[in-house]
């Protein structure tokens, strides 16, 4: 096993090295033996960052509305993190790097890390390491966190469960209003972008989209009514309107308690997807154990029902 050198690793990361945080980011990717000590050393340095997800379907804007909000929070001073989850490649299991080519003129800036993370056939949109990724560069002190969904459509409402603030793009023309519809997208959104607003049809795309977050709406008056913003990401325009948007969803949040439970739900969906991995691991090495098999063979004698059976494995694999 390679020598790491976690501590010093951390306040590399603390100072801003993109190579520490790169290298980070990569024992989270490839569930390394030092991952639990990086999280243990990680814990008490995060919370800062305000974490931003975008998601759409493919050919929105996704990436250009990254890049350009990146563009304004560095304006404003701030340390950004970008997470570009991109398709797996069917040949390497490896990011395409799409997205990071599109965001290349923020590459020599020091105050924002981008990195490209595949999928790896995870459904959702997300790559299964995107929470402890989060939590790098969290601790790493960026104060914005953007990511940036795959790109796969309907199946990509797991970015709600991961940011603070979840935005919906779409653009005219695509028939993103109907299909937002059928994904239940409308109930992620926390923004809602109508992108490439200088197409026809941008006016009737908003239209629609307002009209069905009107649908069935049963909201009170304190409670939050996702903005539509009209933007042209390419040329920069309406991005200060969608900061803005998101500036007042964050400071809703926090008026109303909103954004620590967020995030205690962020964390026991991370708990939850841990101790779930590591009892199918556990599972996996009981192919031929004497606990397994003697369980087998009384349930197939009748003598015990696979249910308790089953409990019966369980209790063995929790106490071990």
């Amino acid at each position: 096993m390679t020598t790491v050198d976690v501590p010093t690793l951390v306040a590399q990361a603390r100072e801003g090295r993109p190579r520490a945080v790169a290298r980070l980011i990569s024992l989270v990717e490839g569930a390394s033996p030092h991952l639990r000590e990086v999280m243990a050393a990680l814990a008490p340095l995060t919370g800062g960052a305000y974490v931003v997800g975008l998601t759409g379907s493919p050919g929105v804007g996704k990436s250009t509305s990254t890049s350009a909000l990146v563009t304004a929070y560095r304006k404003a001073g701030k340390r950004v993190g970008v997470l570009a989850v991109d398709p797996s490649s069917p040949f390497s299991g490896g990011a395409l790097l799409g997205d990071r080519v599109r965001m290349s003129d923020h590459a020599s800036d020091p105050g924002v890390y981008i990195r490209s993370m595949a999928t790896r056939g995870h459904l959702g949109g997300l790559a299964w390491a995107a929470p402890q990724a989060i939590r790098v560069l969290d601790a790493a002190g960026c104060d914005v966190i953007l990511v940036e969904t795959v790109g796969v459509g309907q199946s990509e409402v797991e970015i709600a469960s991961q940011a603070d603030t979840s935005v919906v793009l779409l653009a005219p023309g695509m028939g993103d209003g109907i299909q937002a519809a059928k994904a239940g997208i409308l109930e992620i959104g926390d923004v809602y972008v109508v992108n490439k607003a200088d197409r026809d049809g941008a006016d009737a795309t908003a239209r629609e989209l307002n009209h069905m977050l009107g649908l069935g709406e049963s909201r009170g008056p304190e409670d939050w009514r996702p903005p539509i913003v009209k933007t042209v990401a390419a040329r920069g325009q309406g991005i200060d309107e969608l900061v803005e948007a998101l500036e007042k969803h964050r400071a809703w949040m926090d008026e109303h308690g909103v954004l620590d439970g967020r995030r205690a739900a962020r964390a026991a969906r991370e708990v939850e997807t841990i101790a779930i991995t590591t009892l199918r691991g556990r599972l996996a090495d009981l192919h031929g154990d004497a606990r397994l098999d003697a369980l087998a063979v009384r349930v197939a004698a009748g003598e015990l029902d696979p249910y308790a059976a089953a409990d019966a494995l369980l209790d063995g694999l929790t106490e071990a």
